[in-house]
C-alpha cells in the first residue's frame, strides 16, 4: 500500500458534544489525528467529502462519494461513515471493482472515553491493506460483505443477515 486514502463523510465517529446546545453536533474528521497519534508506518491523505449523520445521506451524497472514490488514483480507500446507512453507502460503491474500500465508523464518538472508534479503524486499516478489490464494512471487530449485514439498532452491533 503506497498511500492509503481516508475518505471522510460524517457519522457518530466525528460527533463533539457542545454544552451550550445540548446536543451533537459533526465535528472534524477525527482519523487523521488518531493515526497521528498511534504512529502509524504508512502514509494516508484525509479527503473530507461530507459532514453529515449518516441518516440524512442521499443518493445524490453516495453518488458524490462514489465520484470522488472513482476520481483519485488510490486502490486502497478507508471512509468513516455514519453506522445507520453505512450498508446502503458500501453497496453504491460496489461498482468501484478495482480498488479495496472498507468503510468504519463507531457507536459512540471518537472523543468519548471507551469509543470503539480507535478499534474499528485499527481493524479497518488492517483490511484494507489485506483484503482483495472490493467493498466491505469494519464493525465490532469483524469484517462484513454489505450483502450480508445489517445494522441491529436494538442491539446496536452489527450481524449477519441470512
Amino acid at each position: 500500500m503506497e498511500e492509503l486514502l481516508i475518505v471522510t463523510t460524517g457519522g457518530t465517529i466525528d460527533k463533539v458534544y457542545f454544552d451550550d446546545k445540548s446536543d451533537y453536533q459533526i465535528g472534524e474528521p477525527q482519523i487523521g489525528r488518531i493515526l497521528e497519534e498511534l504512529g502509524v508506518a504508512f502514509r494516508f491523505r484525509v479527503i473530507p467529502i461530507l459532514r453529515k449523520d449518516s441518516l440524512h445521506i442521499s443518493d445524490s451524497d453516495r453518488e458524490l462519494i462514489r465520484q470522488a472514490i472513482a476520481a483519485q488514483e488510490a486502490k486502497h480507500v478507508l471512509i468513516t461513515h455514519g453506522t445507520d446507512t453505512m450498508v446502503e453507502t458500501a453497496r453504491v460503491l460496489s461498482a468501484l471493482s478495482d480498488k479495496t474500500i472498507v468503510l468504519t465508523g463507531a457507536l459512540n464518538p471518537a472523543r468519548f472515553r471507551g469509543s470503539d472508534a480507535e478499534f474499528n479503524i485499527g481493524t479497518a486499516v488492517g483490511a484494507v491493506q489485506a483484503l482483495p478489490p472490493g467493498v466491505y464494512i469494519a464493525m465490532n471487530g469483524r469484517i462484513w460483505d454489505p450483502a450480508k449485514v445489517r445494522k441491529n439498532v436494538e442491539a446496536n452491533r452489527f450481524e449477519a443477515v441470512e
